[in-house]
Formats: structure tokens, C-alpha cells, sequence
């Protein structure tokens, strides 16, 4: 899709020089700059903050492993750890 874009000069002279450095055109790394802001607005929040990933699975710990132990915990790995 072609549209029109009003950028600051000086960004888009450096841009350019970036683009043909690495051998590519400008609006690959126009597409690539709006990909990556997209990502990083998924990681984080409304206001910027990170979300943190929830696990929303079943269970629980197993029966008898003490959560405020270190040493329940610890002896709950057994020999794998």
C-alpha cells in the first residue's frame, strides 16, 4: 500500500544513509522500525509497563513440598536438579 509521510528532513536523510548501508530500501527499514514499536507495545502495557506472563495452568505444588522451605523445595527436585 502506497502513503505519503511527513518526515523531519534530518531523520530522513539519516535513514536513507542507514537504508543504503545495509543494502536495503527505505521502506524495508521504515516496515522494520513500525514491526519492531508494535512488539515492544505487545510486551508492555497501556502505560509502558511490562507485562508479566501469568501461568494459568492447573495443579499446584505436590503434596508435602513446603513453598516457604527452602530445603522442602530444594529436596522436592530430588537428583534431577
Amino acid at each position: 500500500m502506497k502513503t505519503t509521510l511527513d518526515i523531519n528532513d534530518e531523520l530522513l536523510a539519516t535513514a536513507k544513509a542507514l537504508a543504503a548501508r545495509q543494502r536495503t530500501t527505505l521502506t524495508r527499514l521504515i516496515e522494520e522500525g513500525l514491526q519492531l514499536r508494535l512488539r515492544a507495545q505487545q510486551v508492555t502495557g497501556p502505560r509502558g509497563k511490562p507485562r508479566l506472563p501469568v501461568f494459568k495452568g492447573r495443579g499446584g505444588l505436590v503434596a508435602g513440598v513446603d513453598p516457604l522451605s527452602n530445603r522442602s523445595m530444594l529436596e522436592a527436585l530430588g537428583d534431577d536438579a
